[in-house]
């Protein structure tokens, strides 16, 4: 009889198995209860594939100009059509990708390391720091944000490179505002204060004990960032003293699509595209980095 029960009995998976089953019914769950999360997310991830792999999409090179085929209509050999000077629009397009998602990258990481730093400093130290601090921030909040980045780009020369410094520096008081509103709240949280009585350094505090409570809204606000930085980059090079010919650059390619509206709006369509599409993964995507990670809004 008891020969019979262990026959009857199944045999359990192997370890290797049963963990890989247990991974893909977390993540089934994971994505049953996150759906736009995870849509947006994988909407994320494509863009940044197609931005890495950008010179093996392109179907010609970007930045060569065939003056014979200028203007041409959406047709086989040219997706979206070619712009003024011959090139394709729809390889320039796919350039672009990777010159706005780098500059977006770059640019927040400014914006992150400079604001955090300051609002650290200022929300944990207090006093002469956190009014120097906040002093800066408000002298920077007094002027409207596209005129100072045209100020910066303009002191420091037209290009891209400056222009990314430019829009870091307009987010920086996001971040410090809601890093210094973050501190305030932690240092007086007991794991703070239990830091502080065992000796712990005020540089360990800040970075090992505070930072990490409070990165969850700091990613949100990067993910949402990365949209404006976009848009701010956008209107840079629209204006024409970010990206500079013959870079592709999808504010620079409205421009340049601007001067054809009436007849050939195929030049704008293609880049208008990119960026609604690109802003607007950004902003879903922080939506929903937002709902997940902030505690207050689980189970709505």
């Amino acid at each position: 009889m008891a020969a019979r029960e262990g026959a009857a009995r199944p045999l359990s998976p192997p370890g290797d198995v049963a963990s890989q089953l247990a991974r893909r019914r977390s993540l089934t769950r994971f994505v049953a209860r996150n759906p736009l999360l995870t849509l947006f997310a994988a909407v994320f991830v494509l863009l940044a594939v197609v931005a890495l792999s950008a010179d093996l999409l392109v179907t010609t090179n970007p930045l060569q100009t065939h003056p014979a085929q200028s203007l041409r209509g959406p047709a086989a050999a040219h997706w979206l059509g070619t712009d003024n000077l011959g090139r394709d629009i729809y390889s320039r397009v796919i350039k672009g990708a990777q010159v706005s998602l780098r500059v977006a990258v770059i640019a927040v990481s400014i914006s992150l390391a400079a604001g955090v730093a300051l609002g650290l400093a200022a929300g944990y130290f207090g006093g002469v720091v956190d009014t120097l601090c906040s002093r800066y921030i408000d002298a920077q909040l007094a002027f409207p944000g596209i005129l100072l980045a045209i100020a910066i780009v303009n002191a420091l020369g037209p290009g891209l490179n400056h222009a990314m410094i430019a829009v870091g520096i307009l987010g920086v008081p996001l971040y410090f505002r809601l890093t210094r509103g973050q501190v305030l709240q932690a240092k007086q949280q007991e794991f703070v204060r239990a830091a502080e009585v065992i000796g712990a350094s005020q540089a360990r505090i800040m970075l090992r004990h505070i930072l990490p409570n409070i990165a969850n809204p700091l990613v949100v606000a990067a993910s949402l960032a990365g949209g404006n930085a976009i848009l701010a980059l956008a209107t840079l090079s629209f204006l024409g003293i970010a990206a500079q010919p013959p870079t592709p650059d999808w504010g620079a390619m409205i421009r340049i699509g601007a001067d054809y509206l009436q007849n050939d709006v195929w030049l704008a369509i293609g880049p208008g595209i990119g960026i609604f599409i690109t802003v607007f993964s950004y902003y879903m995507l922080g939506d929903a980095l937002r709902d997940y990670l902030d505690p207050r809004l689980k189970g709505r």
